[in-house]
């Protein structure tokens, strides 16, 4: 629906949540959007952020959205799966090898359908392209096939879709809060992580895992969220400045992401840690049944989004 013009007394106060830490990208980038947006609009759009789950993230954030609270989740977009089940398969495993590989996909009318179908269900989706990189195995030795992460216990965060995965390439998924886990590798009581590049140089992770297996399993990307019903209510003029601003504040983490990726390997290389490639094939191959046990999906998802990527210009 359109949104009405706006008057003079005009003013909507939005709660933004997400999980990052302050000094991440996405907190960073997410909170130029929001200043830009509150400035372009005189103060009329005031969209307070709250990092680090100070309010309602993951599932129960996406939960507030749709129930049509004044507020603005910002997530995974598997968390967009219990409304629209393929989204989960969107940011499955092994499926692309660069960032513009999965920016192609959402322009496809198979992800725009996705889109509509999330509208369907209430939550009007803004961006889904805050890509923070690839996640790859952090442990203190080489894995290049996934037989080499046999008997190993590998820290995963307590969702479904990474303890699958990380069982299904040969590991053992441990589920654990991240407070633990530096103390969990450094005792041995699991043998390692996995994330981002950018994680792997701010969290503590290179100190007690000294090897990066560049596995790139999954694509690391948020999506912003917002109920229809507010959306609905807003004046249109409002409408364009805050789709345009997380638009472009996506489009500048991702151009940050990409250009600080070299450099900060090479400065962990200093460092001491070593990094290796793996084989992708053999890692593509132990995932498949990931896909297949999706609940909901679209019957051989896997395959129709590896045929629309394949499409794409090279």
């Amino acid at each position: 629906a359109e949104g009405q013009a706006p008057t003079d007394d005009y003013k909507l106060e939005l709660k933004l949540s997400h999980v990052f830490a302050p000094g991440e990208q996405l907190t960073k980038s997410i909170d130029e959007a929001c200043d830009n947006i509150r400035e372009k609009t005189n103060g009329a759009i005031d969209i307070q952020t709250y990092p680090q789950s100070q309010l309602a993230v993951y599932k129960d954030g996406v939960e507030q959205v749709a129930r049509g609270a004044n507020f603005i989740s910002v997530e995974d977009p598997s968390y967009l799966g219990d409304y629209v089940p393929d989204f989960n398969a969107l940011v499955g495993p092994m499926l692309y090898s660069s960032f513009d590989e999965y920016e192609y996909l959402l322009q496809t009318d198979l992800v725009q359908d996705m889109i509509k179908k999330a509208e369907d269900q209430g939550i009007k989706i803004l961006a889904l392209d805050y890509i923070f990189g690839f996640r790859s195995m952090m442990t203190n030795k080489v894995i290049e096939t996934p037989a080499d992460l046999k008997g190993m216990k590998i820290r995963v965060p307590g969702s479904q879709l990474f303890i699958d995965t990380l069982n299904a390439m040969g590991a053992t998924a441990t589920p654990m809060g991240f407070s633990e886990t530096l103390s969990a590798v450094q005792q041995g009581v699991v043998d390692g992580l996995e994330g981002t590049m950018d994680a792997y140089a701010t969290n503590g992770s290179a100190e007690v895992a000294k090897n990066m297996a560049l596995t790139n399993h999954f694509l690391g990307t948020c999506g912003v969220y917002i109920s229809t019903k507010v959306w609905a209510e807003i004046p249109a003029e409002y409408q364009e400045i805050i789709q345009n601003e997380f638009t472009a504040s996506a489009k500048n983490m991702i151009d940050t992401i990409s250009t600080n990726y070299e450099s900060t390997k090479a400065s962990l290389e200093e460092q001491g840690i070593s990094f290796n490639e793996v084989d992708t094939a053999a890692f593509q191959e132990a995932v498949k049944p990931v896909y297949e046990n999706m609940v909901g999906v679209t019957p051989g998802i896997y395959d129709t989004l590896t045929a629309e990527i394949a499409k794409m210009p090279k």
